[in-house]
């Protein structure tokens, strides 16, 4: 495994503080750097300030949604645009897949997710820890 400064950053979007642990234990066990942001206007205030690799970002949130922030999030110029995310959410309808996807979500995932299943996904939009 390379040093945190040469692996891929991941953004992690939950206000739920142990959501967001596991997800970071998982990941960092995997290789990733992991940065974690409580809501959408956190995580774009973080997204504008440095490069990331792919957002994994839960729905429902406080302050902005995940759903608010991934259509914020496409509206942006640049590369930050067009920055990989995963939505990982305990909503499981069609209609909530629906919205996160036309909203500009690139993959969605049901909580719980599995260890093996969110490194899988992680790994296969973003290339991997390096």
């Amino acid at each position: 495994m390379d040093d945190a400064s040469s692996s891929r950053r991941i953004l992690i979007v939950d206000d739920a503080g142990l959501v967001r642990r596991f997800h970071r234990d998982v990941l960092e066990k995997a290789g990733f750097s992991v940065v974690e942001a409580l809501n959408g206007v956190e995580a774009l205030e973080k997204i504008l300030a440095e490069p990331f690799d792919l957002a994994v970002v839960d729905v429902n949130m406080p302050q902005m949604d995940g759903v608010t922030f991934l259509a914020a999030l496409r509206a942006l110029d640049g590369i930050e645009g067009s920055l990989p995310a995963l939505v990982v959410s305990t909503e499981a309808a069609a209609h909530d897949r629906e919205a996160a996807r036309a909203a500009g979500a690139n993959f969605y995932l049901v909580k719980p997710v599995r260890p093996d299943i969110l490194i899988e996904h992680v790994t296969l939009m973003c290339g991997g820890p390096r």
